[in-house]
C-alpha cells in the first residue's frame, strides 16, 4: 500500500502536537542514530572502492609486466585488512587504556557500520605501500608486510588520537580524515620498504636517473577519479554522523575535501608547465591525490579558502618532493607514494596549526591561534614518523634477513606477473 506524503502530513502533525517534547527529542534521536550509521556504511563503501583507484594508479604508473602482481596486491591488503583489523586491530586502536599509548579490549572487537568503515582505512594504509615498491618485491614477503601493517603498526599509533583518550588527543593534535595516522604512516613505511628494497633493475645508470615511465596514464588517471571519489567518504565519513549539524558538517567536509583535490591539481600541473615547459600528466594526477592528502586532517577546521590553498601548496610540494627522492636520495618510489602520501600527509597535519579553524575561531599561527596548535602538529607528525619509520624497519629488516625482500634479476626481468603468478595481465607481445 502507498501512501502520498501529503495525505498521511496532517497525521504527523497531530502525532507531533499529542507527544511531548522529550519524545520528540527521543525520536529525532533515533532517526539521526539510524542516517548516521547509514551514512558510515554508504562511506565505508566508498573508502572500498578506493581500493580499485589505488589498483588502476599503480597499474598504470608501472611496467605492464607487472600489473597482474600489483591487483594481487591490491586484493590483498583488502583480505588480509578486513580479517587482521577485525581480529586484533580494531582492539588495538579503540581498546581501553590506562596510560593513552597503548590500547587492549580483547580479540574479534568491533560491530557493524563502524568496524567495517575502520577497517577500510587500515586497508588503505597498507596499500600506499605496494606502489612504491613495485616490480622487484616477493610477493609472499609483501603479505607478511601488510598483516604487521594492517594488525600492529596502523591500529596502535591510529589509537594516540582517534580513540579519544590518546596522549594525542590530549595534547590537543587534530588529524580529523587521517593525514598522519593513516596517510603518513603509509607514506613513511613506503619509504622505508623502497630504500631497503632498492631501485628497479634500470632506474640508475652510472649515477643518472633514467625514466621508467607508466604503461598506461589513462589507467592511472581513472583510478586518480576513482580516489577523489572515494575520498568523500573518506573524510565525509570521518564525521561519523548525520543529522541536523552533523550534516551540514559532512557536506562542508566534502566540499571543502574537493577544493582542495582541484587546487592540488592545478598547482602540480601549473609547477610542471614551468618546470618541465609542459604540462606533466604523472605530476599532476599525484597533485590532485597530494591536494586529497593535504586537506585530510584538516576538512573539518579549515575554511574554503583555506582549504583551496592547502591543497595548492600541496600539489605543489609533491612535484618538488618526487623530484628529490629520486634524483637527490637515489630512492626508486615506483609511484611517488612516500611523496603523496608522507610528504603531503605532513604539510596537510601541520597547516592546521598555521591557518586552521575551530568554527569561527582561528587556532592557527597566521590568524591569531599562536603557537600551540602548530607545537601540537608538529608533535603529532613527528611522533607518526619515528612509529612508522622505525617499526617498518625493523619489520623489513627481520623479512630481508630471513625471507628477503626482492626477486632474483631474471625474475625482475621477465616481470612480477610471470615470475610470481605464472600469469600475464595483459595477453600477448609485450614491449614492457
Amino acid at each position: 500500500m502507498t501512501h502520498n506524503f501529503l495525505t498521511i502530513l496532517p497525521t504527523l502533525t497531530t502525532v507531533q502536537d499529542a507527544a511531548q517534547p522529550s519524545e520528540v527529542e527521543a525520536a529525532v534521536a533515533a532517526i539521526n542514530s539510524d542516517m548516521g550509521m547509514l551514512w558510515m556504511l554508504i562511506s565505508a563503501i566508498l573508502v572500498f572502492f578506493m581500493q580499485a583507484g589505488f589498483t588502476l594508479v599503480e597499474t598504470g604508473m608501472t611496467r605492464s609486466k607487472n600489473a597482474a602482481n600489483i591487483a594481487m596486491k591490491n586484493l590483498l591488503d583488502i583480505c588480509v585488512g578486513s580479517l587482521t583489523y577485525w581480529f586484533v586491530g580494531y582492539s588495538l586502536m579503540y581498546g581501553d587504556t590506562s596510560n593513552g599509548w597503548f590500547f587492549w579490549s580483547g580479540l574479534m572487537q568491533g560491530e557493524g557500520a563502524d568496524l567495517l568503515f575502520q577497517t577500510m582505512f587500515a586497508a588503505t594504509a597498507a596499500t600506499i605501500v605496494s606502489g612504491a615498491i613495485a616490480g622487484r618485491t616477493k610477493y609472499s614477503t609483501y603479505a607478511i608486510f601488510s598483516i604487521v601493517m594492517t594488525a600492529l603498526i596502523y591500529p596502535i599509533a591510529g589509537g594516540w588520537q582517534w580513540q579519544g583518550s590518546g596522549w594525542l588527543t590530549e595534547l590537543g593534535f587534530i588529524d580529523f580524515a587521517g593525514s598522519s595516522i593513516v596517510h603518513s604512516v603509509g607514506g613513511w613505511a613506503a619509504l622505508v620498504a623502497a630504500y631497503m628494497v632498492g631501485p628497479r633493475i634500470g632506474k640508475y645508470v652510472d649515477g643518472k636517473v633514467m625514466p621508467i615511465p607508466g604503461h598506461n596514464q589513462v589507467l592511472a588517471t581513472l583510478g586518480v577519479f576513482i580516489l577523489w571519489l572515494g575520498w568523500f567518504g573518506f573524510n565525509g565519513g570521518s564525521q561519523l554522523a548525520w543529522g541536523g549539524d552533523d550534516s551540514i558538517a559532512a557536506s562542508n567536509v566534502i566540499l571543502i575535501t574537493n577544493l582542495a583535490a582541484a587546487a592540488g591539481g592545478l598547482g602540480a600541473l601549473i609547477t610542471t608547465w614551468i618546470w618541465y615547459g609542459k604540462p606533466n600528466l604523472p605530476q599532476t594526477l599525484n597533485g590532485a591525490l597530494a591536494g586529497l592528502v593535504s586537506i585530510t586532517a584538516g576538512c573539518g577546521n579549515m575554511s574554503t579558502l583555506g582549504a583551496l590553498l592547502a591543497g595548492l601548496i600541496g600539489g605543489i610540494i609533491v612535484v618538488f618532493s618526487i623530484e628529490i627522492i629520486e634524483k637527490k636520495l637515489k630512492i626508486d618510489d615506483a609511484i611517488g607514494a612516500a611523496s603523496v602520501h608522507g610528504v603531503a600527509g605532513v604539510w596537510g597535519t601541520l597547516v592546521i596549526g598555521l591557518w586552521g579553524i575551530d568554527g569561527e575561531t582561528g587556532i592557527g599561527l597566521f590568524n591569531g591561534g599562536g603557537f600551540t596548535q602548530l607545537g601540537a602538529q608538529a608533535t603529532g607528525v613527528l611522533a607518526y614518523g619515528v612509529w612508522s619509520v622505525v617499526l617498518s624497519f625493523i619489520i623489513l629488516k627481520i623479512l630481508k634477513s630471513t625471507m628477503g625482500l626482492r626477486v632474483s634479476e631474471e625474475e625482475e626481468l621477465v616481470g612480477l606477473d610471470l615470475s610470481e603468478h605464472g600469469e600475464i595481465a595483459y595477453p600477448g607481445k609485450r614491449e614492457r
